[in-house]
């Protein structure tokens, strides 16, 4: 599962308002990266998986994630907000950086409960969160989360 994650996936430095406003600048930029070919289909799968459950973690991050025959390669996208914002979580606290995962339809059964149980896995790693939330390279992250989801 390597390659997911390319420097243009890394978003720093981002002003989003709320947690509707992040996912669909996420659902924007994959479009644009070309992970996607419909960004309100995506941005719609986002909410939908949202109604469902909390994607919100601990410590201020969420893994937001979606399934839909508008994605085409399966990638994920670091968000990171510079306030946090109300997202439903475990901790009840509120969120600054997503880790968001795209799947194609296709994939539902296989690469999307694999990268959703090691960016979970990764997300209990204090070590890991330090790095994610520290590190403003957007460069250096990329490499850091395609050795990890691979390990």
């Amino acid at each position: 599962m390597s390659g997911f994650v390319n420097e243009s996936n890394i978003l720093l430095n981002q002003h989003a308002t709320s947690k509707e406003e992040a996912l669909r600048i996420i659902a924007d930029v994959a479009t644009k990266l070309g992970v996607a070919d419909d960004a309100d289909a995506v941005y719609q799968a986002f909410l939908a998986r949202e109604e469902i459950d909390k994607t919100g973690m601990v410590d201020g991050f969420a893994v937001p994630h979606c399934k839909s025959t508008a994605v085409k390669n399966a990638a994920v996208v670091i968000f990171k907000n510079d306030t946090a914002l109300e997202w439903p979580s475990l901790d009840d606290k509120p969120v600054d950086i997503a880790m968001a995962l795209l799947i194609p339809d296709s994939e539902a059964g296989s690469t999307h409960l694999r990268l959703l149980s090691k960016a979970a896995m990764l997300l209990m790693d204090d070590n890991f969160k330090t790095k994610l939330r520290e590190c403003n390279d957007a460069a250096e992250l990329a490499a850091t989360l395609n050795v990890e989801l691979v390990a």
